[in-house]
């Protein structure tokens, strides 16, 4: 377009109009099976297609019948993102035909879910986007019950099996309002949920054991920018959400975002070339480049949801909800500022305690800790243990409960269980790391053998191996110093002239030599003394 002079400025400056296709909104429907031990309208609940019941098979005059056992967790889960359970609720009709849901029909609550008007905050250790800034708060629009469909087992390349077992399991599905921005807080949103449900007992399992699983809508929004130069401001100015596409059956956070970053780009190259997106439901692979398109989006007339006539309207207590407000365990935000306030863990390490295994691992450390309390406690070894060491216990526990523990969980690829090594058995073995009766590298050989399955009490492994810390004295410190110096004289000087990291490998050396009985604080010290070191 032409250039635009101004007055009083001597520089021409180029009036555009540029349509940018960079905006974006995203909304997340996250199913859970709800944990409860029936289906949700039938009373089924057996191994694969070996007894399916009348109305999972759609028999003819089968008639679905509310479990009333379902409604606990559905009612936890809405309590916990802060919804409104509304005290009539009713089931639905989703009509469709696919093989997996032989009645042609889901049963759902699309015109009255039984909760509404929910939302959950995210924090920036929560992982958001750090275009969210510190925190972003989502809505909740809904949060409903729901029928699920039959499992489908491929078996390529042209057949699949179906458990019809499965079509009643109930579904807890939460649906947020299209608040979300970047693809890195959507997969945060997710995860926060996923925790949320799994802290409130609500559903069985997370997303990587197949209890949870997400669908994504994404829709780009156009912006317009207009540059004035007569006032040197720019007009922005906003058209409507543009057309959203589904991506189904996002089964791990990774493909959350993943799914999120690849659908995004393709609106934007879809548009930015002139094309125009369609409504449609898409599938993601992980590791895939692109999303690809499953089928047309049906729309709530192709759907033709209608009030389903054989179950009646679902009527909540208001004495009921305020019972489960009551009974509700902890959630995880508070669990995480407890962690931090009161045992002085870093809140990353005391978000990874809430998260793992389904909330084992915290329990493990709650346990461990308890132990080590009861320990100090013991009249005959509280003299011995210092204040700081006492403050620090929580911090010492949790090193050991997630790193050390989870080093040899991933090394030897066996899941997670309390039992590996039994909590009183790591309490003592940081007790005595505590007190000074063993050394750090021998606290390590004491826990590795009892994760390899080492049956002996620990306090007969210290005895039986002779490896109760007998302190070296000054004079000793000294000499393995001075016989490392000597045989090191290059790397001595390294050190003298200011490549402190070297000095770690005398350390190391002093450590291997010592047999268990050298410790790191005074071997340090020692060399830092002949080496003409300040000391720490």
């Amino acid at each position: 377009m032409g250039a635009h002079r101004g007055l009083g400025n001597p520089c021409p400056i180029e009036y555009r109009a540029q349509a940018i296709f960079r905006q974006y909104l995203l909304g997340i429907e996250e199913f859970g099976k709800a944990n409860n031990h029936s289906d949700a309208f039938t009373s089924t609940n057996d191994q694969s297609n070996t007894q399916v019941a009348p109305f999972d098979f759609a028999l003819p005059g089968s008639q679905p019948a509310f479990q009333k056992e379902t409604l606990l967790p559905a009612i936890r889960a809405a309590l916990a993102l802060n919804c409104h359970v509304q005290q009539r609720s009713q089931f639905d009709r989703k009509h469709y035909f696919y093989a997996d849901q032989p009645a042609g029909y889901q049963i759902t609550q699309y015109y009255q879910p039984f909760a509404t008007d929910g939302s959950i905050v995210l924090y920036e250790h929560d992982g958001i986007a750090p275009e969210d800034g510190d925190m972003v708060q989502i809505g909740i629009k809904q949060v409903q019950l729901e029928q699920d469909t039959a499992k489908t087992i491929l078996q390529p390349p042209s057949e699949a099996l179906l458990d019809f077992n499965r079509v009643s399991h109930p579904l807890i599905e939460i649906i947020t309002l299209p608040q979300i921005h970047q693809p890195k807080t959507a997969a945060a949103c997710v995860k926060k949920i996923q925790t949320l449900l799994q802290a409130v007992n609500a559903v069985t399992t997370g997303m990587e054991s197949g209890g949870l699983r997400a669908d994504v809508n994404v829709s780009v929004r156009r912006t317009d920018f207009l540059l004035h130069t007569s006032a040197g401001s720019l007009d922005r100015g906003q058209v409507s959400l543009g057309q959203r596409t589904e991506i189904k059956n996002l089964s791990s956070i990774k493909a959350v975002e993943d799914a999120i970053i690849a659908e995004r780009n393709r609106q934007i190259s879809v548009l930015e070339s002139g094309g125009v997106i369609e409504g449609e439901t898409r599938g993601w692979t992980l590791g895939a480049a692109e999303t690809v398109k499953l089928r047309g989006k049906e729309g709530e007339v192709d759907y033709r949801y209608m009030p389903d006539p054989d179950l009646r309207p679902l009527f909540i207590n208001e004495g009921l909800t305020l019972t489960v407000t009551k009974t509700m365990p902890q959630l995880p935000d508070r669990t995480v500022e407890e962690l931090v306030q009161a045992q002085g863990l870093t809140i990353k390490d005391a978000k990874t305690l809430v998260e793992l295994d389904d909330g084992e691992r915290l329990d493990y450390f709650d346990h461990v800790c308890k132990q080590l309390t009861a320990l100090h406690c013991d009249p005959s070894l509280s003299t011995q243990i210092s204040e700081d060491e006492r403050q620090r216990s929580g911090v010492n526990v949790a090193n050991w409960v997630l790193h050390e523990m989870g080093g040899l969980v991933s090394t030897f690829g066996t899941a997670f269980s309390p039992e590996i090594v039994p909590a009183q058995d790591l309490a003592y073995i940081c007790l005595m790391l505590e007190i000074g009766k063993i050394t750090r590298r021998t606290a390590k050989h004491l826990f590795g053998q009892k994760f390899r399955g080492d049956r002996r009490d620990v306090k007969n492994m210290i005895a039986e191996e002779n490896l109760l810390l007998v302190h070296l004295t000054d004079e000793q410190y000294a000499t393995m110093a001075l016989d490392l110096i000597n045989s090191n004289p290059v790397m001595a000087e390294q050190v003298k002239k200011g490549q402190l990291g070297k000095l770690q490998f005398f350390i190391g050396q002093m450590m291997r030599k010592g047999q268990g009985k050298v410790m790191a604080p005074k071997a340090e010290a020692a060399l830092r003394q002949l080496l003409d070191i300040p000391q720490q």
